[in-house]
């Protein structure tokens, strides 16, 4: 006999939401041998999300056991693993977290073969990156640092040079630092290079040991990584471009105005500004407790717009109400009250465009600059910026707001030559399988590795396949986890 909510009308529209409403995993584990166990409601959650958002765990338990999606994101655009998170259960957290490791660490493993062919197949290239930065604040602008981010790609091998890390505390991360990957049919490897200390940091990765190794299991969380998640609050960034628009900029003075064109290393570029392009920064605090919210308010200076939904108890949405896509909820909904904190950033860009130029920003630059920027914060904004709908060319030169006071203007130039004679000519002698060899002057005589292997499980590997990943973009790798 079917439950009270699965009887009538909403029980023939959504027989699997209808169980997971009164907890029926018995009944739900012989349904979901007849529907379609991604079905979306009216309120747009499948049914692993309205198991979770009503703390069911029984149901959400047989629907994970028989594949729904866990990164999924509901009408919202909140993820499971964050609707987890919100109702404070740590059982619940446990379980959805462990299904989506492995599901990451599984699916990353199996496409490490196509995505080694894809790297190895891409076109060669060397290109530096200059970075400059300015402030429109005065004494500022003076300390303001520079760089020049060197790039090799050769066959299924890639070297990245930087000296500047990123920026914490107002003040200015600098080391000199080489990122290398190298990979071949059976299995891949990263290297991190510390040249001020001398040290390798190698991560080594076995692609059929590994897969052997990946097991449900294995990718058990810990009880401190749960409270964790369960002590800090939900964050969800991402970039609001529905009103985004390109403009040419104009030169000369009033009644002789004409599209300004400049030339950036030798190449015609035209120059766009770029409006109306918000960051969305979305944090939900209603699993914390009172102290740890007053914690988290004592750290956030920004000004920020705060709203408390007002949702009722649960239990009075029945379920004619809530599977009815006619019937107005309001401001009600199931699940905990939510309490969520909207932080809006507008920023304007500004780009030079050129037509001529020899590299791809998709299919070469926009990888590399994805791999750096688990690293860095400055080439983590660069990232989110060129992932915007460009117009025709390739950005020779880009400016665009990186803190609060702070500009960088990022230019792309001396492609395919190297930045020495001398590290030109062992790039040609030196064979495809090679690392590419540096263009700086040699500094380490010998560099001692620190540690080589997998660092003793499959969770630390994930780590690695997430920068591969990151090389040449594979459509179903499903890296847009939210952590």
């Amino acid at each position: 006999m079917l439950p009270a909510a699965a009887a009538g009308d909403s029980g023939v529209k959504f027989p699997l939401h209808c169980l997971v409403w009164e907890n029926a995993h018995r009944e739900l584990e012989t349904e979901l041998h007849t529907n379609n166990i991604e079905d979306v409601d009216p309120r747009g959650r499948t049914p692993l999300h309205l198991a979770v958002s009503l703390g069911h765990l029984e149901s959400a338990r047989v629907l994970l056991r028989h594949g729904a999606e866990v990164t999924r994101e509901n009408a919202k655009n909140w993820t499971v693993l964050q609707e987890a998170v919100s109702t404070g259960d740590p059982e619940m957290v446990q379980l959805v977290l462990q299904r989506r490791d492995y599901l990451k660490a599984s699916t990353a493993l199996s496409g490490v073969p196509e995505l080694l062919t894809r790297i190895r197949e891409s076109p060669d290239f060397y290109m530096e990156m200059k970075w400059e930065f300015t402030s429109w604040i005065p004494l500022v602008s003076r300390v303001c640092p520079s760089d020049v981010c060197r790039i090799w790609k050769s066959g299924a091998s890639l070297r990245v040079d930087a000296t500047l890390l990123g920026f914490e505390n107002m003040t200015w991360i600098r080391g000199r630092r080489s990122y290398i990957f190298k990979g071949d049919d059976s299995c891949a490897e990263l290297m991190e290079v510390n040249h001020d200390e001398e040290v390798v940091d190698t991560e080594r990765l076995d692609i059929s040991r590994e897969m052997e190794e990946v097991t449900l299991d294995s990718m058990q969380p810990n009880d401190q990584e749960v409270a964790k998640r369960l002590t800090t609050p939900i964050v969800n960034t991402y970039l609001d471009t529905k009103d985004i628009s390109f403009e040419r900029c104009k030169s000369g003075i009033w009644g002789w105005r004409s599209d300004r064109t400049e030339v950036v290393n030798g190449y015609e570029a035209k120059v766009f500004s770029v409006n109306n392009v918000n960051v969305v920064t979305r944090t939900r605090t209603e699993h914390l407790t009172d102290e740890e919210k007053a914690r988290i308010k004592s750290k956030s200076s920004y000004a920020a717009t705060t709203q408390y939904a007002t949702a009722t108890n649960p239990t009075a949405i029945t379920p004619e109400e809530y599977f009815n896509p006619n019937f107005n909820l309001q401001d009600r909904d199931i699940g905990r009250p939510i309490e969520l904190t909207i932080r809006t950033q507008r920023f304007k860009g500004t780009l030079w465009m050129s037509e001529e130029h020899p590299l791809s920003l998709v299919e070469q630059v926009t990888p590399i600059i994805d791999l750096m920027a688990r690293t860095s914060s400055h080439f983590a904004r660069l990232r989110d910026f060129i992932t915007l709908r460009f117009p025709p060319g390739f950005p020779v030169k880009i400016e665009i707001p990186l803190f609060h006071v702070l500009n960088a203007r990022i230019t792309f130039g001396n492609v395919n030559r190297c930045s020495t004679e001398e590290a030109a000519e062992a790039s040609e002698s030196a064979p495809e399988s090679a690392i590419p060899p540096p263009c700086q002057p040699a500094g380490v005589q010998q560099l001692q590795p620190t540690g080589t292997g997998r660092r003793g499980c499959a969770r630390a590997c994930v780590f690695s396949l997430h920068y591969l990943q990151c090389l040449f973009d594979i459509p179903y790798f499903p890296f847009t986890f939210a952590l």
